[in-house]
């Protein structure tokens, strides 16, 4: 058994890829939620250079943000990603199969709720970014309204019963801790989801919004 078999088998992955077809459902049955998301990531995401997705599931967010690279333990999930034109790699967060500073800019939507170990995955799209490149993550922050729901139902839900939620202030300590400068923030999904219909605008900083993004510059002496 590979790494990445051996990750795909563990709690926070398996969801993911036994009950794909639920999880693709999501972005149907809640498409202002996952256009503002988009929308969200969009407005910090570089617009130039060479991408990666980190954890890049079925490229939900690599695809239409046009991410060329993507990087999972699942090889199920790959196959999706691929179809939809994203290439791909079998890997881990924790160990990126690429040389150091190869690409502009590194992408995370909720992989951080997913991976064993996120400050080695900060670490290693720090590594395998080159100097001035950016990482940007995605997530929802556990202080939120939406955060806060799903941690009542973790056991309820079988895509976060094993995820690990963070607050933006830990992500802001770990982006810190693992040398990334100069973080930028902004934030979306004030509204709570059932009754969200319209895509929500982007409002900047953290502190409002149950999904939050941040942008943060590896530096060129860091």
């Amino acid at each position: 058994m590979t790494q990445a078999d051996s990750v795909a088998a563990r709690p926070r992955v398996a969801p993911f890829v036994h009950h794909h077809q639920r999880y693709e459902s999501w972005f149907e049955r809640h498409r202002a939620a996952y256009r503002s998301e988009l929308l969200a990531v969009r407005a910090l995401l570089p617009w130039r250079g060479q991408g990666l997705e980190i954890g890049v599931g079925s490229a939900r967010f690599a695809a239409p943000l046009g991410v060329e690279f993507g990087i999972d333990p699942s090889v199920q999930m790959l196959g999706y990603a691929r179809a939809r034109g994203v290439r791909v790699a079998c890997a881990v967060a924790e160990a990126l199969p690429f040389a150091p500073a190869v690409f502009d800019y590194a992408l995370v939507v909720t992989t951080i709720c997913f991976v064993e170990d996120a400050a080695a995955m900060m670490a290693e799209a720090h590594r395998v970014l080159r100097p001035d490149g950016a990482l940007v993550i995605g997530f929802i922050d556990r202080e939120s309204a939406l955060g806060r729901h799903y941690l009542a139902h973790k056991e309820e839900n079988v895509f976060y019963r094993d995820a690990k939620f963070y607050s933006a202030e830990e992500v802001a300590r770990l982006l810190g801790a693992t040398r990334f400068a100069d973080p930028v923030w902004a934030q979306t999904l004030c509204t709570p989801l059932r009754k969200l219909r319209e895509i929500e605008p982007l409002r900047d900083g953290r502190g409002l919004g149950s999904f939050v993004v941040v942008r943060a510059r590896r530096p060129r002496n860091g």
